[in-house]
């Protein structure tokens, strides 16, 4: 991410030095000589006049008037001159933006700088919060599996509790019939038996 800043503060720059400064150029007179050269200036407007000096490159000067080729320039010092008009640019020389575009790739660099920071610290938020969802889910997954490990362990119980059941059901009817059985039998014996018991003969009343 910090070579994706660079990248882009390069690309700011070069194209910060490439366009001309809109802001600084000048809605009155104010030109400056073309970065390319440092010129010579004549005392009037055609190759005919006298070289009278030069000025440096990127220097700063007021148009006055224009002839033919040729503009009267002043320069800093006062010094008036004439100087082709070919040889004069409306924007600011390179030497004169170059501070400014130091300032502002510092300041584009301050800037990213902060950007950077804000990204990393949301990220590492965002690293912070996903790793504790994990960390959540992570846990309910594990209490799950204990939750079915609990209910398939009570599923078990339940099954050999049902079928103990099923077999003391299965005893007490047993049981019961058994009871049932003997006690009918005791009665069909009874039943058998009685019969064949020899009776009491009544005693005869003696009123005879």
């Amino acid at each position: 991410m910090k070579h994706r800043f660079d990248f882009l503060l390069v690309g700011v720059a070069l194209g910060l030095v490439a366009s001309p400064l809109q802001a600084q150029q000048s809605d009155d007179a104010t030109h400056w000589v073309s970065d390319e050269l440092t010129t010579y200036v004549r005392s009037g407007p055609t190759d005919g006049y006298r070289i009278v000096g030069t000025l440096a490159a990127g220097e700063p000067v007021s148009v006055i008037e224009t002839s033919g080729d040729y503009s009267r320039v002043e320069s800093d010092d006062g010094e008036r001159v004439w100087i082709l008009s070919d040889e004069l640019q409306e924007s600011p020389s390179a030497r004169d933006r170059l501070p400014q575009l130091e300032r502002q790739v510092e300041q584009l660099e301050t800037e990213l700088d902060g950007i950077n920071e804000t990204w990393e610290g949301r990220v590492a938020t965002m690293t912070e919060t996903l790793e504790a969802r994990e960390q959540r889910i992570a846990e309910l997954e594990e209490r799950n599996h204990q939750l079915d490990g609990e209910a398939e362990q009570s599923r078990r119980t339940v099954r050999q509790l049902q079928a103990r059941l099923d077999t003391q059901e299965e005893d007490l009817l047993m049981r019961y019939f058994m009871y049932g059985g003997g006690v009918a039998g005791a009665g069909l014996l009874v039943g058998l038996i009685v019969p064949h018991l020899p009776r009491r003969r009544r005693k005869r009343d003696r009123w005879f």
